[in-house]
């Protein structure tokens, strides 16, 4: 059974959402996917705001690394500067005292400064297009419901429609996709008046169907926390 989270957990993420982390830093700290932690937050707050911060977070998470940069940047010149001046000292001990070649070897060295490690998670954007797992390494359960229309017409969105997968590159985002869900009650609770619930008794159909969703633009299924490629 998939572990869950705790209601004083849940109260923990949405304290530090507000304050400033990252979605992807809430779910290293709690060690749940970035799924699990949008979801239980929208539960709390409002779409748009659950948008606004997250946005605000992201920029936050930017600016930090940026400032991280220039910090580096300046200890490195600062290096680069005691090194020149502790050449120039050598060279006045040297012409000074007529030090001999081999004396000199001896005594030479090179300072260094050490720089503060990154504390912060590094966001690694080309890492997050493979959040996606094959179709074919999939465990489907045996049985799966599916929402569409009262023709019997695939709901498709775009992965951008679900705020959960945000934190995925713009062209990811841009990938069309269907949704699947393994809880009955779950897909009643996403069908609005216009659609039903259809229910999937054998889910290899996905497989032998890959082809011909891809032929229409889609390329990705959405299952719970997963994301599937086909």
């Amino acid at each position: 059974m998939a572990k869950r989270l705790t209601e004083k957990q849940r109260e923990e993420i949405l304290r530090k959402f507000r304050e400033g982390y990252s979605i992807d830093l809430l779910a290293k700290e709690f060690n749940f996917t970035n799924l699990t932690i949008s979801r239980n937050l929208k539960k709390y707050i409002s779409n748009q705001e659950f948008k606004s911060l997250n946005t605000n977070n992201r920029n936050k998470k930017k600016n930090f690394f940026i400032n991280q940069k220039k910090l580096s940047d300046s200890q490195e010149k600062n290096h680069s500067n005691q090194q020149v001046n502790q050449q120039k000292e050598w060279e006045k001990v040297d012409s000074n005292l007529n030090l001999d070649l081999d004396v000199k070897k001896d005594l030479d060295f090179s300072p260094f400064t050490e720089i503060v490690p990154l504390t912060e998670e590094i966001e690694n954007l080309p890492r997050k297009d493979f959040s996606s797992v094959s179709i074919f390494e999939v465990n489907f359960p045996n049985v799966v419901y599916m929402v569409v229309d009262k023709k019997i017409e695939l709901e498709i969105k775009k992965l951008e429609d679900y705020p959960e997968w945000h934190f995925l590159s713009e062209n990811e985002l841009q990938r069309k996709t269907i949704e699947i869900y393994t809880d009955l009650k779950a897909a009643k609770r996403s069908c609005n008046k216009e659609q039903k619930v259809i229910k999937v008794p054998n889910t290899k159909v996905f497989e032998i169907a890959a082809p011909i969703l891809i032929s229409r633009g889609i390329s990705r299924i959405i299952s719970d926390d997963k994301l599937i490629a086909l």
